[in-house]
């Protein structure tokens, strides 16, 4: 009997009791989500849960094999959510610590899922990971992934009390951000929901994936004072060939 990893909305009030670490940390997302007086940023999550198109799974610490098996158990049905699907994972709530030690945890983790998968790398994916078409991909699917951590402070939208991940297809954004005007239009709105909502302007490292100075690893974990983006490894691939190598 396979184990179930991932709840909907109505799952999650069903499963987890309403003092529940899981319940806690679903529940606050869910206000950012909600309100009318704050508007969340980024338009396809609210989508994504007014349609209740999103999926939700919980990790005690955000192990990367149990995150690597409920994105596998996400990407075999996320085409049949909703357009405005993506996977929010969420760890338990501890102490808080630096932005420095979650961007580490954060690479630490996506290394860790990634070599969990089976499926071989895409191979129209660059393995250079400083480059404008490289993404994160699992399961053979290109992944725009976000980190939320409770260090920040300055970017409310990438706020929570619970080191979090964003696991969002990179399909979603077909018919979106296709051409300059309907990307302009998408992403116009994006940022001036920022404006109101962050207490920092937009990063310049926001930007559309395969612009030439576009760098997809840089929007996935925003310092919370637009400092420079630090490329977390020369490669991802390389690195795990390496290992390989010497095993």
């Amino acid at each position: 009997m396979i184990t179930k990893l991932i709840y909907n909305q109505a799952e999650i009030r069903q499963i987890f009791e309403a003092n529940s670490w899981q319940r806690k940390v679903f529940n606050e997302q869910a206000t950012s989500f909600r309100s009318r007086s704050r508007l969340f940023p980024c338009t396809f999550g609210v989508a994504g849960f007014e349609s209740d198109q999103l999926r939700y799974a919980f990790s005690e610490s955000m192990n990367p094999e149990e995150v690597a098996n409920a994105l596998l158990q996400y990407l075999k049905d996320a085409k049949s959510f909703g357009k405005n699907t993506s996977l929010l994972v969420f760890s338990r709530p501890g102490p808080v610590q630096s932005i420095e030690h979650y961007r580490s945890r954060f690479w630490s983790t996506l290394d860790g899922i990634h070599k969990c998968d089976k499926t071989d790398w895409p191979q129209d994916i660059p393995h250079e990971i400083n480059t404008p078409e490289w993404e994160w991909c699992f399961g053979g699917e290109q992944i725009f992934v976000v980190c939320n951590t409770p260090a920040h402070v300055n970017w409310q939208s990438r706020r929570s009390s619970s080191f979090m991940l964003t696991f969002q297809p990179r399909w979603v954004f077909n018919g979106i951000l296709d051409t300059k005007e309907s990307a302009k239009k998408a992403t116009s709105k994006i940022r001036n929901r920022i404006l109101n909502y962050d207490l920092i302007t937009p990063s310049k490292d926001l930007g559309l994936y395969g612009d030439p100075d576009n760098r997809e690893f840089a929007q996935y974990f925003l310092d919370d004072h637009n400092g420079e983006a630090v490329c977390p490894f020369h490669s991802f691939l390389k690195n795990n060939q390496k290992e390989e190598e010497v095993a």
